[in-house]
């Protein structure tokens, strides 16, 4: 016997012992135990005798790969452990001679034998209709479905309720053949008839039957109106609750009528249009939950089932080692160049598990007169490996346009385990663009439309890299020139916050101008001139060393005092909104913008100046955007120091006359 090793719990154990030889008689056992107190009153679930099936629609018509879907499906019903599963038929293609139809059925059989849960066959037209040499036999391929599936139509009882199976392709008793695609062969017989009659008197106090066939038959068209007969025959029951069908390939309600409810189900690796998965061209199997009350229908995607167990700490922490090796970047940069010539790219791939993972590169643009070969590649490494990837990169076009748009490069991974594969979210790494050597756009003739930039407060904006604009420590000034059309609570003008760096905002009518500074923010908001809308007005933040200042309009609107280092981030400034820390803008602002202005200077220091729409550039200008020299979706910098702001989410240049 194991030694105890806890004098503390040996001492409870005993005392629990005493309490229960003292206590009284057990009764019935309390459903809450707490020894807490607590002002909620936490509502129990009713006890009930509530169940769960599922159900299986067609698997013919599809690939020979679709009996992979199947499987799938099984061993999705197998995590979630219902009673039982249903199907709705054509369990198999057939359409063929008996030898063809038994090896069909063998696979079939074996895979639904993976079932724990017992399963039950609806017969479908793939399943009886016999085509070959010769005569046909005289059922088709009634009698090796009745030997090997089961009977045409049954019953059986589970908990309370019946579940009725019915045949919906009987011959046409004139002209002895079946058909689906005319009225004469959708007729139930009178044999079917009477015994669903019995079958319903007999299930007369279950407290649900749902009925299946493969056949919608409810639907009319090529299915005639015989179906009103069977219906009126459930309704006058009182407690079918529900109809399940299959053959159209495609998941619909059809609602409820005189108190029973009509469904269709879609596909399990039949044939699949795959239209729009959302609205019911799937594969899927429905659950259906039942309670003395009624039932809950819920559909589930083939493969959308994950099995808890799978999912080690070691799948966990795996998959984090493969996604931190992603690469972030492209070495190389795509070019314009009137010789056409291929820009060399690469990429590097490791990884650092201890199992193989697979890679897919595949260059995209958005603008389709960019060449990239490869087009697309795949890539395994083994657990360890690493590996350089070369593509190349052209566009049709010798200089960039207003058309022209970046490219990027979608990279898909995998972790790879015995029978499993765990894929990772997409990345997208964009591809750099070499601006050194884009061209520079003739200055405006004097006296011509004034170019501005122009957001719909959307999220548009203009970006440059943090890498492409390095403001040194030290005294610095950001201005330009706004004219808000929108005044939101908050609104990025020129901003590289995220708890460091600068940023120039809109307040609603007040501006504003911070800068982190020793490990905090020093703010100064303007309580006047306030903005107004349709107006511009000139802004200028002001970074001295010891002071940060704030200029709405040439006149000094707020000061507070200010030292120390600059706290530095790698996020791109963005223009006309703010950034987050994943990058992307935030706080869009609405409205134009123009000239603006960045210098490694304190360029005012006293209560007022007048500023000029065209500011000049001189040696401490760090970047100077006039919205006048542009290449494609770059704004050119006007300071010499080849700089670019990408124009992003929809941003445009407009004229202003």
């Amino acid at each position: 016997m194991r030694a105890l090793k806890s004098l503390p719990w040996l001492a409870w154990f005993f005392a629990a012992t005493l309490a229960a030889q003292e206590a009284p008689p057990p009764g019935p056992t309390p459903r809450f135990l707490t020894s807490r107190t607590s002002g909620v009153t936490l509502s129990l679930p009713a006890e009930e005798d509530a169940f769960l099936f599922a159900i299986f629609g067609d698997r013919t018509g599809g690939p020979a790969a679709g009996v992979k879907i199947l499987a799938q499906a099984v061993a999705d019903v197998e995590l979630i452990g219902p009673d039982l599963v249903m199907t709705v038929g054509d369990l198999i293609e057939g359409y063929n001679e008996t030898p063809q139809w038994l090896d069909q059925m063998r696979e079939f059989r074996s895979i639904m034998g993976r079932l724990e849960r017992p399963w039950f066959p609806v017969v479908g037209n793939h399943d009886l209709y016999w085509r070959g040499k010769g005569t046909p036999p005289e059922r088709e391929h009634e009698d090796d479905y009745e030997a090997h599936f089961g009977p045409l139509w049954y019953a059986f009882a589970h908990k309370g309720c019946w579940f009725v199976c019915l045949h919906s392709d009987e011959d046409d008793p004139e002209q002895g053949d079946k058909t689906f695609n005319e009225p004469r062969g959708q007729r139930m017989s009178a044999e079917q008839f009477a015994w669903l009659d019995a079958t319903l008197a007999q299930t007369a106090g279950a407290r649900h039957v749902f009925v299946f066939l493969h056949h919608p038959r409810w639907l009319g068209r090529n299915y005639g109106d015989d179906w009103q007969r069977v219906h009126a025959r459930l309704v006058a029951a009182g407690n079918v609750s529900a109809v399940f069908a299959g053959h159209i390939h495609q998941m619909r309600y059809d609602g409820e009528r005189d108190g029973i409810e009509y469904f269709a189900l879609a596909t399990v690796g039949g044939s699949q249009e795959g239209i729009a998965p959302a609205a019911g061209f799937l594969h899927e199997f429905h659950l259906v939950m039942v309670r003395a009350s009624g039932i809950d229908v819920a559909t589930l995607p083939v493969g959308e089932v994950i099995d808890p167990r799978a999912i080690t700490g070691e799948v966990n922490e795996q998959v984090r080692l493969l996604a931190g090796a992603l690469p972030g970047s492209i070495a190389g940069a795509a070019r314009f160049s009137a010789e056409r010539a291929w820009s060399e790219l690469s990429v590097e791939l490791r990884n650092p598990t201890t199992r193989l993972a697979e890679f897919t590169l595949t260059p995209h643009s958005d603008d389709s007169r960019w060449r990239f070969h490869p087009d697309h590649q795949h890539v395994a490494l083994a657990p360890g490996a690493a590996q350089s990837v070369k593509l190349h990169a052209r566009h049709a076009l010798a200089l960039p346009d207003d058309d022209t748009r970046v490219p990027e490069l979608r990279l898909a991974a995998e972790w790879l385990t015995d029978g499993r594969r765990f894929p990772l979210p997409e990345r997208v790494v964009p591809i750099a663009i070499d601006l050194a050597a884009l061209p520079r756009a003739a200055a405006p003739a004097a006296g011509a439309t004034d170019r501005v930039l122009a957001l719909d407060g959307s999220g548009a904006c203009a970006r440059i890299d943090s890498a492409r604009l390095e403001l040194p420590d030290g005294p610095f000034t950001v201005e330009g020139w706004f004219l808000p059309e929108a005044l939101p609570d908050r609104a990025g003008l020129v901003c590289k916050t995220e708890s460091s760096e600068y940023g120039l905002f809109a307040r609603g009518d007040r501006a504003e101008f911070l800068v982190h500074l020793a490990g905090a923010y020093v703010t100064v908001t303007a309580e006047a001139p306030r903005l107004a809308l349709g107006r511009w007005h000139h802004l200028a933040g002001v970074f001295d060393g010891a002071e940060v200042r704030l200029y709405v309009d040439g006149r000094l609107a707020a000061r507070a005092a200010g030292a120390g280092s600059r706290t530095r981030n790698r996020h791109p400034l963005l223009i006309g909104a703010d950034v987050n820390g994943h990058g992307a803008a935030t706080d869009p602002f609405s409205g134009r913008l123009d000239a603006l202005r960045i210098s490694t200077a304190a360029r005012y220091s006293d209560a007022s100046f007048a500023p000029t729409r065209a500011l000049p550039i001189d040696t401490a200008t760090l970047l100077a955007l006039d919205m006048e020299e542009r290449a494609g979706p770059w704004l050119l910098d006007g300071s010499g120091g080849g700089r670019v702001a990408e124009l992003v989410g929809g941003a445009t240049i407009e004229g202003l006359e």
